[in-house]
């Protein structure tokens, strides 16, 4: 599809498989951002369920920092991208998997939060919201986001920059299971195949009851943060 974002669509399976690789830590760039939009449009085109996967060892690091220097338009653009891109998956109407081959920040950690099924590999690996780290405010499209999935327990830790390793990922609420390095390409793909054998209908219309307060809260986070 582009050199950032590729898509391979298993017509038989009803699988539509979206890999990030930028070569380096998968930074989510305006045109990450574009291509991945694109790459749900063009899934949902095909009625096709969605496995998000990364590169070996990284899933996303996260916005691309060099964009914000670059000054308002630059950043508000590459923020709405992602706020809506987060919006597009929470929604999805075909269910949608992701599979996070090691560490994930920010907006790679929104994208799992706002998935269906979030499968991780083992390892020495991280996985969170690092903004209040590196001295960034969080964005309240980005706090509704961990809301609605992560645990009460681990809500106020993860949105002010605790990072968690692959297990307790899973018990904070951004992983549903965590596998072997060697098996995160097997396991998400039988996880999305099982998926694709569900009555989708139901499927979409359940989720848009489900998460119908959650995408208005989110709806208004993007509204408020992104206004003007």
């Amino acid at each position: 599809m582009t050199d950032l974002v590729s898509y391979a669509h298993d017509v038989k399976a009803g699988v539509a498989t979206l890999t990030m690789d930028d070569g380096k830590a998968n930074a989510m760039s305006p045109r990450m951002l574009e291509a991945l939009h694109e790459g749900f449009d063009r899934a949902e085109r095909d009625a096709a369920v969605v496995l998000l996967t990364g590169r070996p060892g990284i899933f996303s690091a996260g916005f691309d920092l060099s964009v914000f220097p670059q000054g308002e338009a630059a950043t508000r653009r590459m923020l709405q991208l992602g706020a809506t891109l987060i919006e597009r998956v929470l929604g999805f109407p075909l269910p949608v998997t992701t599979a996070c081959n090691g560490h994930a920040y920010p907006m790679g950690a929104f994208l799992m939060l706002a998935a269906d099924r979030r499968i991780g590999a083992a390892g020495d690996f991280r996985i969170g919201l690092n903004e209040v780290a590196i001295s960034m405010t969080l964005p309240l499209f980005a706090i509704e986001t961990a809301r609605q999935r992560l645990t009460p327990a681990y809500f106020n830790r993860c949105v002010t920059g605790d990072l968690l390793g692959p297990g307790e990922a899973v018990t904070a609420g951004f992983l549903d299971e965590v596998v072997p390095a060697d098996a995160l390409a097997s396991r998400g793909r039988a996880i999305a195949e099982g998926l694709a054998q569900i009555d989708l209908a139901a499927h979409a219309a359940t989720k848009q009851k489900l998460r119908a307060a959650s995408l208005a809260a989110l709806r208004r986070a993007i509204e408020a943060e992104l206004a003007g």
